[in-house]
């Protein structure tokens, strides 16, 4: 799985590592940390692109990202494709968690898909929020879910 920064240099250790390295420069720099996981996704004729981001956020302090695209050629409803996108920012926390518990950073996982009854996505709140709750993970939605809305909206090719 490849992974880059936001100004597109490619990350070139495994994804665990490379968060682990984060966090060791950033509080020892004095910064304390919170991390925000989310998905996007864009679907452009044939292709659905996904965009899946590791925000850190220095408290007080601005932040940065990690990115991963992939595409694929599978057709989804729009209660899919959520539940995609929810599902690949469950399996990177879920990689990544015991690193932010052993260095005592807070973690949400944040899902694109608006409480509003009126917007399509939110047809795929319910099983969303039971997902990401169940798994013990922080979750939050539109219009606080800016790791998907707006991190992950911004690097969808």
């Amino acid at each position: 799985m490849l992974w880059r920064k936001f100004n597109g240099e490619n990350i070139q250790l495994p994804i665990k590592d490379a968060v682990i390295q984060a966090i060791k420069r950033e509080t020892a720099q004095g910064y304390k940390l919170k991390v925000c996981i989310g998905t996007d996704s864009q679907v452009k004729g044939l292709e659905t692109e996904f965009a899946t981001v590791i925000v850190f956020l220095r408290e007080g302090s601005g932040g940065f990202m990690f990115i991963h695209n992939e595409k694929t050629t599978q057709k989804y409803s729009v209660k899919e494709r959520m539940l995609v996108e929810v599902a690949k920012s469950i399996e990177i926390a879920y990689e990544l968690c015991s690193i932010f518990t052993a260095y005592d950073v807070e973690m949400e996982v944040h899902a694109d898909i608006n409480t509003n009854p009126q917007f399509k996505s939110n047809e795929a709140l319910r099983e969303a929020m039971g997902y990401i709750l169940g798994m013990g993970f922080a979750f939050k939605a539109k219009p606080e879910a800016f790791a998907s809305s707006c991190c992950a909206n911004k690097v969808v090719n």
